[in-house]
C-alpha cells in the first residue's frame, strides 16, 4: 500500500531552513534574488535590504524605550527633589499646630495640587478647636481607617471630598484619599487623619497611580 504523501508547508520549510543553517552558505546565490515588498513605499527590496529595514525599525523602538527611560528617571529626579525640599520645609515648622497647615499648602505649591484638605481627629486638646480638627465625621473616621492604601479615582460623592476648596468655583473630579496612621497599614490599625488631594482634572488622579 502507498503511504499518503502530505504536501509541504510553509511550517515544514521553515523548520528545514531553521534546523540547516549552512542552507545558505551553499546555496548564497539565493539571497541575492529573494525579495520582499517594502512597507515604505511598497517597492521590491532585497532580503539583505529588507533585513537592514527590521534592523532599523528595531533600534527606533530600542531609541525610543531609551527616551522614555530617561524622561521618567529625570521625572523621578525632579519627584525626589521636591520632597526633600518639601521635608526640609516641614521640619522647620516651630510650631506643632502650624504643621497641617505647612503640609498642604507645601503640596499645593510644590507638586502643583489644585484642592488639598488635611483632617486631623482624637487631637489633643490645646488643638482641639483648629480648623484641621473640625468636619471629620464618624463616617469619614471609619472610612479612612477602613483605607489599607491610598484611593486614587474620580470623585464619586465621597464626604471629604466636601473639605476641598475649590479657587476656581470648579469641583474636583479625581481625587487621591491618603490615610494617616501609625504603624501598619491595614485596618486594625485606626487612622487618626486624612489627606485628601483633588483637581478638577479627571485624569489628574487614576486608578493605576
Amino acid at each position: 500500500m502507498t503511504p499518503p504523501i502530505y504536501p509541504i508547508t510553509e511550517d515544514d520549510i521553515a523548520n528545514y531552513l531553521a534546523n540547516t543553517p549552512d542552507f545558505f552558505q551553499r546555496h548564497a546565490e539565493l539571497l541575492a534574488t529573494v525579495q520582499f515588498t517594502s512597507p515604505h513605499g511598497h517597492r521590491a527590496v532585497s532580503l539583505q535590504e529588507r533585513q537592514a529595514e527590521m534592523l532599523r525599525e528595531k533600534i527606533k523602538g530600542l531609541e525610543q524605550r531609551i527616551m522614555d527611560m530617561v524622561r521618567h528617571s529625570n521625572e523621578n529626579v525632579a519627584i525626589a527633589q521636591k520632597v526633600h525640599q518639601w521635608t526640609g520645609e516641614l521640619l522647620c515648622v516651630g510650631e506643632p499646630a502650624d504643621l497641617p497647615d505647612a503640609v498642604v499648602q507645601g503640596i499645593q505649591r510644590l507638586f502643583d495640587v489644585p484642592q488639598a484638605a488635611l483632617r486631623l481627629w482624637d487631637v489633643a486638646p490645646a488643638f482641639a478647636a483648629a480648623p484641621y480638627a473640625q468636619g471629620a465625621s464618624e463616617d469619614s473616621r471609619a472610612f479612612a481607617t477602613s483605607l489599607t492604601m491610598p484611593f486614587c479615582g474620580p470623585n464619586l460623592g465621597f464626604e471629604p471630598a466636601g473639605w476641598l476648596v475649590a479657587p476656581d468655583g470648579v469641583a474636583a473630579q479625581s481625587l487621591a484619599l491618603l490615610p494617616l496612621r501609625e504603624g501598619a497599614m491595614d485596618s486594625a490599625t485606626p487612622a487618626f487623619g486624612l489627606l485628601v488631594l483633588g483637581s478638577p482634572d479627571p485624569q489628574r488622579f487614576d486608578a493605576t497611580m
